[in-house]
């Protein structure tokens, strides 16, 4: 069996689902491998629109295997440096993708688990799933840039907060603290979660690419900065064909029908 199951629709949606539920999704070598190929993949295809990150069976993801913890003495710092290095580059390439990606909680995201979840552009949680990093807990550093993405989504209050104290908090805190956008029932949750990428999906390819690359790391560094990239991007959307349906669609009252162009 697969450890990771790549699903399509004609809109240009990507299913991506970690299916090792008897491992509750831990990122294993196995899962790894198949993680680095698939996301060059999708990079590289021009017809992805955007993707969504689930977990099969009752957890998101457990996060990274934990007999490596097992292995440290053994390793040593440089023989640790070397695995963990290209394993947070390998799951955080997800953040690289030029097109919106959405982390679809379906259950539990422990540790690297969470920071996967961070590195999407957006986060849905069923409410009773269990967001933590319990780095700490493990008398370990945290790691796959955690220190970096918590205060990016959330802010430093929370992050100090989950890291210092590795507290776990439900879907429905979650929502409270900026950590997911929202929850929906467990019932519907990935029809829910697919509707809204089916929505970014359906609009301006070229826009939308150009409005991730605008917010990513946590926007412009300043308000000229901003003032002067969309000085130039705004132009270079209007000049495409797809700024002449979206108006004409807009004048007609209609559904845009956009290509890319």
């Amino acid at each position: 069996m697969a450890p990771l199951h790549t699903e399509r629709t004609d809109d240009g949606v990507v299913l991506l689902t970690l299916d090792l539920p008897e491992r509750r999704n831990a990122m294993t070598e196995e899962l790894t491998a198949a993680w680095a190929e698939a996301v060059p993949a999708l990079a590289a295809d021009p017809g992805v629109r955007c993707v969504v990150v689930t977990g099969a069976g009752s957890a998101f993801c457990a996060g990274g295997d934990l007999s490596w913890l097992e292995e440290g003495g053994v390793l040593g710092v440089d023989g640790l440096r070397a695995r963990m290095l290209p394993f947070y580059r390998t799951w955080l390439s997800v953040r690289d993708l030029e097109v919106p990606t959405v982390a679809a909680l379906n259950g539990p995201a422990v540790g690297a688990g969470l920071a996967l979840a961070l590195a999407c552009d957006l986060r849905y949680a069923v409410p009773g799933a269990r967001l933590s990093a319990p780095f700490t807990a493990l008398g370990i550093h945290p790691g796959m840039a955690t220190t970096w993405l918590l205060p990016e989504v959330a802010g430093i209050a929370v992050a100090r907060d989950l890291l210092l104290t590795g507290r776990a908090v439900t879907g429905t805190e979650a929502v409270g603290l900026g950590l997911v956008n929202g929850t929906f029932p467990a019932e519907t949750f990935l029809d829910d979660v697919l509707g809204i990428a089916h929505t970014i999906a359906s609009r301006a390819p070229v826009a939308t690419r150009l409005t991730k690359v605008a917010l990513t790391g946590g926007g412009h560094a300043s308000f000229d900065a901003a003032l002067a990239w969309e000085a130039v991007a705004q132009p270079v959307t209007m000049a495409t064909a797809d700024a002449g349906e979206g108006v004409r669609a807009q004048r007609e009252r209609r559904t845009a029908r956009f290509t890319g162009r």
